[in-house]
């Protein structure tokens, strides 16, 4: 049995001092060395490398330490670890006693505070929504809201047009108004007998990304007919540019999905491409000249809700939008800034849609009901509500370019045509029991008029309402639109693109 020189114990790891023969602990050893450099027994200058291990049969117990070499002793020392571990726990339990204390009380102080956020939220909507009505009726224009953002400029709600607005506005109805008591069919058009021949052209695939999948929008460029736009459930919004099958453009800003996009295109001024979202967020984008890169150029922060409608105005200068927080907005596109942003209205806002001739816009709702607003008063001109019972919303709403018919879902599955000239629904279009209705579209010429649904997508021809196509190839078709001349429709179906036309 060897002894540690040092402690006077059996070591655990033993060396052997090849100058002075002792044994020696070598951690102990070690740190003498290290702070005096001699032999702790003889004084004789001692390295470690003068140290040689010795090694001790593996078969070879430790001795226990001497105040573990007898029952007395073990027992005490049980005892002492066991008070150890009773003081600790009951320390333990003192703390997590308190946590749950303290944790109920924030729980109980955070539900209090958002019942009385709620209330007085209530109440203050309650409030704005009297004041409007009572400064209606009474002809005073509504006072300035505090509580509307806007990226580069705030404007208050409920504040009359310019009169400088409401002018070109005007003057744009009366041209186009007048163009359009004389407009034809325009020549080159699609007919309803071509229609029917139409089949699968061309597909874009793999556009987005794979999650959250999907393509919940689309827009094609009328001054580059190949160059579309679309918006997805992944937040980003992607310019295509088909003739060489090339994303021209991946914007991203959305945190959420986008439920619309449009271009601003006009003679004169750069092209500005526009999305809306599920973010609450309106955002502009143009093309830098410098680096050839499309900008953000302005983010529309005025609404607290889903933004679920987004026109342009036909004189190209206005941008509307509306909201789930039930009320739209009117946004100057030249210099940036909010003109109007209407009261408070009795529902939430599902769709909108901008009239030809830009004096009237429809807003839809999620209880089947279509309110007609004018542009420059911002009253509702005409409410149209379905015949049919069963709830629904109207999710998706076209004009038809000759202005006198409004398509829009009438039914959970039918799609009703409104005559605007009597204010009553003209015609319904049944369709499949199962069948939800995701978009509404009329083309240009106000022939043709397109479905999208769950179960595909459906063409018809206005006027005999003769069902012409129904494309099944991709499943559903979230989105839908007329290409140039209506000799190509355009659907999205999950992350492509597909397009229809006459055979090649």
């Amino acid at each position: 049995m060897f002894f540690c020189a040092i402690s006077g114990e059996p070591p655990q790891d033993p060396v052997i001092s090849t100058k002075s023969g002792h044994v020696y602990e070598r951690r102990l050893v070690q740190k003498y060395i290290t702070e005096n450099g001699t032999d702790p027994i003889t004084g004789e200058k001692l390295e470690e490398s003068d140290l040689v291990a010795v090694k001790a049969s593996p078969g070879v117990t430790a001795p226990r330490p001497p105040t573990h070499s007898s029952i007395p002793a073990l027992l005490t020392a049980l005892q002492n670890e066991w008070d150890a571990l009773v003081l600790e726990t009951f320390t333990l339990k003192q703390q997590y006693n308190s946590t749950r204390q303290e944790l109920s009380y924030a729980l109980y102080s955070q539900d209090a505070a958002s019942r009385v956020i709620a209330r007085l939220m209530r109440e203050r909507d309650a409030a704005r929504e009297a004041l409007a009505n009572v400064q209606a009726s009474l002809g005073i224009s509504a006072a300035p809201s505090s509580d509307i953002e806007m990226s580069d400029q705030t404007a208050p709600a409920g504040n009359a047009l310019p009169e400088k607005v409401i002018a070109e506005i005007d003057e744009t109805h009366q041209t186009l108004s007048a163009m359009r008591k004389k407009r034809k069919a325009p020549p080159g058009y699609a007919t309803p007998a071509q229609v029917k021949t139409y089949s699968s052209k061309h597909i874009i695939p793999s556009l987005h990304s794979a999650s959250p999948a999907g393509i919940t929008s689309i827009a094609i460029s009328s001054a580059n007919p190949t160059q579309f736009l679309t918006g997805g459930n992944d937040g980003i919004v992607q310019l295509y540019d088909r003739s060489t099958d090339k994303v021209l453009a991946s914007l991203k800003g959305h945190s959420k999905k986008v439920h619309h996009v449009a271009f601003r295109e006009r003679d004169g001024q750069p092209t500005l491409l526009l999305s809306a979202g599920a973010d609450k967020l309106a955002r502009v984008w143009s093309l830098d000249s410098a680096s050839e890169e499309y900008r953000p150029r302005t983010i529309i922060k005025t609404h607290k809700g889903d933004i679920t409608g987004l026109a342009v105005h036909p004189t190209s200068t206005l941008l509307f939008l509306a909201s789930q927080d039930k009320t739209y907005s009117i946004h100057d596109l030249n210099e940036f800034t909010q003109l109007y942003r209407s009261a408070i209205a009795e529902e939430p806002f599902s769709s909108l849609a901008m009239h030809p001739d830009g004096t009237i816009f429809a807003g839809g709702t999620p209880s089947s009901t279509i309110h007609i607003y004018d542009v420059r008063s911002g009253d509702i001109a005409a409410t149209l509500v379905s015949p049919h019972n069963s709830p629904f919303s109207v999710n998706s709403l076209s004009f038809s370019e000759n202005g006198y018919h409004l398509l829009a879902p009438d039914s959970l599955s039918s799609v009703g045509i409104w005559d605007l000239r009597k204010q009553k629904l003209g015609h319904s279009i049944p369709l499949s029991d199962g069948f939800k209705v995701n978009k509404v579209v009329y083309d240009y010429s106000a022939q043709l008029l397109g479905i999208a649904g769950n179960e595909g997508a459906h063409v018809f021809a206005h006027k005999t309402w003769e069902e012409l196509a129904h494309f099944q190839e991709g499943g559903e078709v979230s989105a839908l639109a007329f290409g140039p001349e209506s000799r190509e429709i355009w659907g999205t179906t999950g992350r492509e693109v597909r397009i229809w036309g006459l055979p090649e």
